[in-house]
């Protein structure tokens, strides 16, 4: 088990990181969203003892991280590097060794992982040869192929198109499987609520949000409404509660409440005459719930 406690880092008059806390488990992955400049790089960093906390502490199951430890755990920074004129088969080589594992551990596997991330390139040519994306997914293998127990990902899907981003996806849920623990950050709210149990959102280098996904997206309240029905959009709005309504392509309103009970009238004028095709409640989604946190002042 991971335990961060209390986490704070000042740079100069700047507060980097405030207070932060959180605990990761075997086969937990954990989402870690703010702005840029949140302090979300800063905070993996001291993970990592790249960076001095100015208090708190990092622990591995109940002891502070040790080098032996720093084995276990895979890294792929939001700045990418590779070593351009190496090839693809001795970069993976290298990387692992850096983490203790012996080439004989390595080389039988490099095959296999080339094939999964579907790369597009042989194991002998040098990086600088490979697409950007067939780029990407080689350091996804150094930060992987090693079998880590602790994985932090920094933005991993920063560039990756909808093919690539979902072979990533399958990587992180196999090591998920595997009972590794998953931190990783990312400004697409939709891999965040897909893959992750749970989330921090940093503000400020505050914790803002903090708890499982369906968790933090049900305290914002059910407020709103994908109506498909006879009502009039112009209808919709004279009803008490009825804060806007919009109307999608494919023809559903979209009605948002001030709260969720307001919505009880509405379904009931609706049905008056039996079915309908579509009334469904929902939280505010992820990515509106970052939108509207991210961009108030935190109390």
């Amino acid at each position: 088990m991971l335990e961060v406690k209390g986490l704070q880092k000042s740079f100069g008059d700047v507060k980097a990181v405030q207070d932060v806390s959180f605990t990761i488990k075997s086969g937990e992955i954990m989402g870690l969203i703010g702005q840029n400049g949140a302090g979300k790089t800063t905070t993996f960093r001291i993970i990592l003892d790249l960076l001095t906390a100015d208090t708190g502490e990092v622990l591995w199951e109940g002891k502070r991280i040790s080098r032996k430890v720093f084995n276990k755990i895979g890294y792929l920074p939001e700045e990418r590097g590779l070593y351009p004129k190496v090839s693809i088969e001795n970069q993976l080589l290298y990387f692992s060794q850096l983490r203790g594992k012996k080439k004989s551990e390595i080389r039988p596997l490099i095959d296999d992982w080339l094939e999964k991330f579907d790369v597009k390139g042989k194991k002998t040519d040098k990086v600088k040869t490979l697409s950007k994306g067939n780029q990407q997914k080689v350091q996804l293998i150094c930060t992987l192929i090693h079998q880590p127990e602790l994985i932090i990902l920094d933005e991993p899907f920063s560039g990756l198109d909808p093919v690539n981003a979902e072979l990533l996806e399958e990587g992180i849920r196999e090591a998920q499987r595997n009972g590794a623990r998953i931190i990783f950050s990312s400004h697409n709210m939709n891999n965040v609520e897909e893959l992750c149990d749970s989330l921090i959102m940093l503000k400020d280098g505050r914790q803002v949000l903090k708890g499982p996904v369906h968790d933090i997206r049900e305290q914002f309240g059910r407020t709103k409404l994908f109506l498909e029905s006879d009502l009039s959009p112009e209808a919709l709005r004279d009803f008490p509660g009825v804060k806007t309504v919009e109307k999608t392509r494919e023809g559903i309103d979209v009605v948002y409440l001030s709260k969720a009970e307001d919505g009880k009238a509405i379904f009931e004028a609706a049905t008056r005459n039996g079915y309908i095709p579509t009334f469904s409640q929902q939280p505010p989604t992820l990515e509106e719930i970052f939108k509207r946190t991210a961009g108030e002042k935190h109390e």
